[in-house]
């Protein structure tokens, strides 16, 4: 459920709606919004009686709320979210493209690749310090030195770095050394990381699942949210399926639909659907058309020698090429007015 506020409603009105609802034994997360604050409600087992609600000073109207997941929803916020990181904003608006290697192999291979997509337009640095491999015998990688070259890389180019947190347990770590955590595919239903996650106050970069269904990815976000962490972003990567054309296949209809389900900004990374070079552009370009909030692309110097992903990954002079198509066809698509936005810090 969902308690409207007046736009004239006061600080110790919208108080009182809190601890109204709190007194029920339910949980209230007011929600600012562009003109009115609403107040969502949590934890209720079944129906909620709106009446003691809608007599309250100040408040509007009781929306009741259809979707399994509530915070990551429209009907609990409308307005579009934008999370922000150092200068950076992603989200309605913005295109933000994210690049980097897969893995963090040196420093001179890190600093190399980050001047140079820099350079090309990128806003923020990826690189893993942990690697989950399907192999046990592949590169894991460089771990806590790998978070060490990150942070050296963001002193020396000033990009943000986003980096990945395999467990619970190495959170606290990741969490020290970089601005945005992602929580990779293989680990969208790891309740235990999506709660640690939700005490975070980095932004959470959530990809989503291997055979996940667009409800499962928003209710894993629910999850963060619900927690305490607003600064999610979703990442589509692709999905598994029967094709052997690419390594996974990309459901750009996700865009379209997560924007129309949720408040939460959209990125897509071509690099693991395409798991083929020659299909990252394409694959950027058309994400851009459907309307992403961003990309995140794989890219290394000396793709021939990576220890990881080599394949997928696009050569310097390639991502100055994506960064250059993809830029005319987000001014296309763009719209003239910007609608309403929550700007999360």
């Amino acid at each position: 459920m969902l308690v409207v506020m007046n736009k004239t409603a006061t600080a110790m009105e919208i108080n009182a709606v809190v601890a109204a609802i709190e007194a029920k034994g339910l949980t209230a997360r007011p929600i600012p919004g562009g003109q009115r604050v609403a107040i969502g409600v949590l934890h209720n087992q079944g129906h909620i009686d709106a009446s003691p609600f809608l007599g309250l000073p100040g408040v509007k109207e009781v929306i009741p709320v259809t979707r399994p997941y509530k915070l990551v929803s429209r009907e609990f916020q409308p307005d579009d979210s934008i999370i922000r990181v150092g200068e950076n904003a992603i989200g309605n608006g913005h295109l933000t493209i994210i690049a980097g290697p897969c893995a963090i192999e040196s420093e001179r291979q890190a600093l190399t690749i980050a001047r140079l997509v820099k350079q090309s337009g990128a806003k923020l640095f990826r690189g893993g310090a942990f690697k989950p491999r399907t192999s046990p015998y592949a590169f894991q990688g460089l771990g806590e030195d790998g978070l060490k070259i990150l942070a050296r890389v963001r002193d020396a180019t000033g990009m943000p770095v986003v980096t990945e947190a395999m467990d619970h347990e190495l959170f606290d770590l990741v969490e020290e050394y970089a601005d945005v955590v992602q929580i990779g595919t293989r680990n969208m239903q790891n309740f235990s990381l999506l709660r640690r996650a939700g005490r975070s106050d980095k932004a959470i970069l959530l990809k989503r699942g291997l055979s996940a269904t667009i409800e499962e990815w928003l209710m894993a976000a629910e999850y963060i949210m619900e927690a305490g962490n607003a600064r999610v972003i979703l990442c589509e990567r692709g999905v598994r399926t029967f094709a052997h054309h690419s390594r996974n296949t990309l459901d750009l209809s996700a865009v379209p639909v997560v924007q129309k389900e949720s408040h939460l900004p959209i990125i897509v990374d071509p690099s693991h659907a395409a798991g083929r070079r020659d299909q990252v552009i394409p694959l950027s370009r058309a994400a851009v058309a459907v309307g992403a909030h961003g990309l995140m692309v794989e890219v290394h110097h000396q793709p021939e020698t990576a220890l990881s992903d080599g394949a997928q990954s696009l050569y310097p002079e390639q991502f100055t090429e994506l960064c250059s198509q993809v830029a005319p066809i987000f001014r296309i698509f763009r719209p003239d007015g910007i609608a309403p936005v929550i700007s999360i810090p």
